[in-house]
């Protein structure tokens, strides 16, 4: 008899031993309460950086899209919206990682996850995107600004008044120079003009009968052009990339957590 209770008390501490003992929710440095605050937080400064993206979005459509018609391309644009999608998805993405975390619905973590993901790769695609156009824009607008300009203007609306809000801000004539706009279709309509009133130095009606250099601007605008359109990609740019570090730490501490909720609940 002794010997069968000490076959049956062994037999049943063998099987104690294979059963592996439940994790609590602070079994280790990086328990699960550990991670939703340190989330928490990451989702007040995702909603700030959100705000701070989309500032630069709109800004960029609301002032500084003047030129755009100018544009050859419509990647500076689209630049711009990128980063107002990213901005936009702040509010709702943080209100879906609040919801998780405080109810540590895996279904929800799982979709905060992969929005953060897609919000990365909106900012990474917005910063690399203006990064490769600041490079490609000189030789975009040295081969085609030009032609836009004698082209269009006076033809199109948009063109005919970003080149002449163009020329009064820079103090400039032309794409390159002056002398280009008497071989335009512009000019040919009416020859007595011989620039627009825009290249004046004092802007009055019909003034671009009169190219002296103490009328009219002599040099063209292309170059000025060029670099304000580079001086804001690069702070584009800079928002972009700097921006996607972000999400990525909210990403990598929702996976953590998704796991050990997962094993927790297993």
């Amino acid at each position: 008899m002794a010997e069968d209770k000490n076959k049956d008390g062994n037999a049943l501490l063998a099987k104690k031993k294979k059963v592996k003992p439940r994790k609590s929710r602070d079994a280790d440095c990086c328990s699960i309460n550990f991670l939703k605050c340190v989330l928490h937080i990451f989702n007040v400064v995702f909603l700030f950086a959100g705000a701070g993206v989309l500032a630069v979005g709109a800004w960029t459509v609301s002032y500084r899209h003047r030129y755009v018609s100018l544009l050859p391309t419509p990647t500076y644009p689209a630049i711009a919206y990128l980063l107002i999608i990213a901005g936009a998805m702040g509010v709702p993405l943080c209100a879906l990682g609040c919801c998780g975390l405080k109810t540590e619905n895996r279904t929800s973590l799982l979709c905060y996850t992969y929005f953060l993901l897609i919000t990365f790769i909106l900012e990474v695609g917005a910063g690399g995107l203006a990064y490769y156009y600041e490079v490609a824009v000189e030789d975009e607008l040295t081969a085609e600004l030009n032609n836009t300009f004698l082209s269009n203007y006076a033809l199109d609306t948009a063109i005919t008044n970003a080149v002449d809000r163009m020329q009064i801000e820079f103090k400039c004539c032309g794409a390159v120079r002056y002398g280009d706009w008497r071989h335009s279709p512009w000019h040919e309509h009416d020859p007595r003009l011989l620039v627009p009133d825009s290249c004046c130095k004092t802007v009055t009606n019909r003034c671009g009968a009169r190219d002296h250099p103490s009328n009219i601007y002599y040099h063209g605008c292309i170059r000025q052009f060029t670099n304000h359109i580079r001086d804001h990609l690069i702070i584009l740019a800079a928002v972009g990339v700097g921006m996607a570090v972000i999400p990525i730490f909210g990403f990598l501490f929702a996976c953590v957590l998704y796991v050990k909720i997962k094993h927790v609940i297993d």
